[in-house]
């Protein structure tokens, strides 16, 4: 019978389970991109302009396969027309934001007062500020952009800051550096269309002109033959480009507050568009018999309704004698509530992560205090934080490389510049909740009034007139600011010197009696004379030997009986005590 264990055992082992994995076959996915960054800026811009008709032009017109069955791109069937209703939303998040962050935006803080005032002279010839306010939005809407800093004394004697937007450059990097800035400038000539690249890059400007593309020589054109090629200080690029967030899809490239956003735009246009056309053909209809129907007076044929009011239908009329042809009025049932919903949900799928509605003015709680109010603009202050702190990044680069090309117009060195540009508080609390808060922490004894008014106040106000306000404030409250009182430091015909020439200790009152006291705990021996030099030096803050010098000459004056007995005397500090005579 062993043996047939023996097979048993060996027919168990051959039929055990074992976990075998079979590794998958690599597969490639390839995926047919329909947009370059170009066509996905054009595509943005007709989004911010907001323009119905631009909107279902372009979406007709586009070869993106998603976009045939998206609102604007849908046709309506013969006779069954509805009304398209684009709300704006893009249009105003961008002017929004882009108030948001001028606003706030403070002058220019430089290190050198000479570069200020150069700089406030070019701004001022260019008009910065205003240039700016363009260049903020389409940054925002189309991704990035850059500024061109020129020079052309035939128009103004400072450098001429020109911007473009990012459908209009090519931004090349070097092992993740900028390398250079190529800016697209079209020109039409004979019915021919002309494309001037302008490569910006460290330390040179080079010019190529391209009709369609094949390039030509930079002077077949009357616009572009006084145009030259420079080179200058390698450190020095008179090119800047600009741009908030980075773009999934083009390396290099900036990103838009749109991306991932226009699928919602159309969703919320398809819902209010809905919403519009039910309560258009949910008006009140009413229904008139045949023969009560208005006739044409002059043809004596029915009038149709317009299909716009739906005031009236015609309805069978019975003719016979004693029946009643009566009007009748029907009003549909329109679910407000399902299209509210609707609309709030594509609002807030829209504003997700860029904006609050509360920004917008969108209250949809109407009984939201001031606390709430500011907690739903976080979103928002994020949103204006990243542009910001992009901002603060690269504007003063533009400013460096504008005064540095005033230097090489003038044939000067180039020079490093520090500025910065500092931007305002955004969502502060209300005066009214400041002045609550600070008035309880003034109750409460925890602020002074010196910090209550730079609460309250803060950069709103000049330090001249914030310490006016603290001394009227002190005045009313019964706060008086006095001088330190005097103190006799003589006694008779003794007087204490204010001070040990060795070391020029100096003790006030409180001081003088601790060292009196511990002279006197030695005398009655409660503490050794190392222990009380100890204490002295630790708690008193003077030297050892000024210590040992203290505590010796008040041991000698106890042992002279002849001196009348001083040791209690307030001031008296042994070793510092002299005759005035």
């Amino acid at each position: 019978m062993r043996w047939l264990d023996k097979m048993n055992e060996n027919i168990r082992k051959g039929i055990r389970s074992w976990l075998q994995i079979t590794p998958s076959n690599p597969y490639s996915i390839q995926i047919n991109e329909v947009m370059d960054f170009e066509l996905a800026a054009i595509r943005n811009r007709i989004w911010y302009r907001g323009d119905g008709n631009e909107l279902e032009q372009m979406y007709q017109q586009n070869p993106e396969y998603a976009d045939k069955r998206k609102f604007w791109a849908s046709r309506c069937s013969p006779g069954m027309e509805m009304r398209k209703i684009h709300t704006g939303l893009p249009g105003l998040m961008v002017r929004t934001l882009n108030s948001i962050i001028l606003s706030d935006m403070n002058d220019f803080e430089f290190a050198d007062d000479r570069q200020e005032k150069l700089w406030g002279e070019i701004e001022k010839d260019n008009k910065f500020r205003k240039k700016f306010e363009k260049s903020l939005k389409e940054m925002l809407f189309i991704g990035d952009g850059a500024y061109k800093v020129t020079v052309d004394t035939d128009v103004s004697q400072y450098p001429i800051l020109e911007w473009y937007p990012g459908e209009k450059i090519e931004i090349v990097l070097h092992r993740g550096r900028l390398k250079e800035v190529v800016f697209k400038t079209e020109y039409t000539s004979e019915m021919q269309k002309y494309t001037l690249h302008e490569h910006y890059g460290h330390g040179y400007i080079k010019n190529h002109l391209y009709r369609g593309d094949d390039e030509v020589a930079v002077n077949s054109l009357d616009a572009t033959k006084a145009i030259k090629d420079i080179t200058f200080d390698k450190n020095v690029i008179l090119a800047v480009p600009l741009q908030i967030y980075e773009n999934t899809k083009f390396e290099g490239r900036g990103g838009s507050i749109f991306d991932g956003k226009v699928d919602s735009f159309d969703a919320l246009d398809e819902a209010w568009s809905q919403w519009m056309d039910a309560l258009r053909a949910g008006r009140a209809k009413t229904y008139i018999p045949e023969c009560l129907v208005p006739h044409d007076p002059e043809t004596g044929q029915l009038i149709k309704p317009n299909p716009f009011d739906n005031r009236y239908f015609a309805a069978d009329g019975d003719m016979r004698e004693g029946q009643k042809n009566e009007v009748t009025t029907e009003q549909p049932d329109i679910p407000h509530e399902s299209y509210l919903a609707s609309y709030v949900t594509a609002l807030d799928l829209c504003l997700q992560g860029v904006l609050s509605p509360s920004t917008l003015g969108i209250d949809v709680k109407k009984l939201d205090n001031a606390e709430a109010q500011r907690e739903k603009e976080k979103a928002t202050l994020y949103t204006r934080d990243a542009i910001i702190e992009a901002l603060q990044e690269t504007i003063p680069e533009l400013v460096s490389a504008s005064i540095n090309a005033y230097h090489i117009l003038h044939g000067e060195a180039v020079e490093e510049v520090k500025a910065n540009l500092p931007f305002g508080e955004y969502a502060n609390p209300s005066f009214e909740s400041q002045v609550e808060t600070v008035s309880k922490g003034r109750q409460g004894g925890i602020m002074s009034v010196e910090a209550s008014v730079e609460e309250l106040y803060g950069d709103t106000k000049d330090d001249d007139w914030k310490q006016e306000e603290i001394a009227r404030l002190k005045a009313e409250q019964g706060i008086a600011e006095v001088e330190e009182p005097g103190i006799n430091m003589a006694a008779g015909e003794f007087e204490v010197n204010e001070g040990v020439e060795e070391g020029n200790v100096k003790l006030n009152g409180a001081q003088i009696a601790s060292l009196m006291n511990v002279i006197k705990m030695v005398k009655e021996g409660s503490v050794t004379r190392s222990e009380a030099i100890s204490i002295i030096t630790a708690t008193l803050g003077i030297s050892r030997e000024n210590a040992e010098s203290f505590i010796e000459e008040g041991m000698s004056n106890e042992s002279q009986s002849s001196k009348p007995d001083v040791r209690n005397e307030p001031g008296r500090i042994p070793g510092s005590l002299k005759n005035s005579k």
